[in-house]
């Protein structure tokens, strides 16, 4: 058999006093809740703050440490203007440092020459007088040379003057404390000379024009037909009553060339007479 509904079905429905009743437990139990609240909400509060920075507080660390790096890396950065300031400073210490250094470098060459000298003065079997080269005219330069000493030192006419290198010229005028020196290259500056390691011998003096950055010197009246080596060295013939002792170094052969009666060698000087600063006379 079936069931069948016969008709509507019918929803009980509290009556006006049963939510009366509702309402009245509902209030009730929300002014508990909140009587609870305002009794309870110092402390509540607290547990809730000490909560949260429980929580809050590594990061609350993290941040406050990243806001010190940050304000140190600021601290640390210049400013353009700052930065400039010390490349200017930096570059004028740089060119000052290297000013330094090239008369550093100045002084040590200039001591390598006075102790050159020094072991050259010892070891010359002559009585040397050092002096310095203090003038020459730049119209005159391979001419002729002023050094600080003069016939007070014992410096007197025609006194042969050398360097540790070789023979540099002779004197040819003298004061008080000067002299004056006719450099080898002078035209006018004659020696007599040979070729070592050959039977040849001339007349030695300087070459009128010259493009050798050191000056040149002739050596003339040699065999035209002679068999000269470059690079030989030309030394000082020591003529009797002339006014160079034997042996001294003039300088090499360059070139050599046989002409209508004689030969001619050309010689590089071996001081080096373009930039001369101390010297030696020969005394007598």
């Amino acid at each position: 058999m079936g069931l069948s509904i016969q008709g509507p079905i019918a929803v009980p429905i509290p009556s006006r006093r049963g939510l009366n009743k509702i309402n009245l437990a509902l209030f009730t139990l929300a002014l508990l809740i909140a009587t609870f609240l305002i009794l309870a909400s110092s402390d509540f509060a607290r547990n809730l703050h000490s909560r949260f920075f429980d929580f809050a507080s590594p990061v609350l660390k993290t941040g406050q440490s990243l806001r010190e790096q940050v304000a140190a890396v600021g601290q640390g950065l210049k400013s353009l203007e700052e930065l400039e300031a010390e490349n200017r400073q930096l570059l004028t210490d740089n060119r000052q440092l290297r000013a330094r250094l090239q008369i550093l470098e100045g002084l040590l060459e200039e001591n390598n020459q006075l102790r050159d000298a020094l072991g050259f003065l010892r070891r010359s079997k002559f009585q040397l007088l050092a002096a310095r080269v203090i003038s020459r005219d730049a119209s005159t330069w391979w001419n002729t040379i002023r050094i600080n000493r003069g016939f007070e030192d014992g410096v007197e006419f025609d006194m042969p003057v050398i360097t540790e290198d070789g023979l540099v010229g002779k004197v040819v005028a003298t004061s008080k404390n000067l002299a004056t020196v006719l450099l080898v290259t002078d035209e006018n500056c004659k020696v007599g000379a040979y070729i070592e390691g050959t039977r040849e011998r001339g007349i030695a003096s300087g070459r009128r024009v010259s493009l050798h950055p050191n000056g040149e010197i002739e050596l003339n009246f040699l065999n035209k037909n002679a068999q000269i080596p470059i690079g030989a060295r030309v030394l000082t013939a020591g003529v009797e009553g002339g006014v160079f002792p034997p042996d001294l170094i003039i300088g090499t052969v360059s070139s050599f060339q046989n002409r209508d009666l004689d030969g001619q060698a050309i010689i590089l000087p071996a001081a080096n007479i373009s930039s001369l600063k101390d010297v030696f006379v020969i005394l007598r």
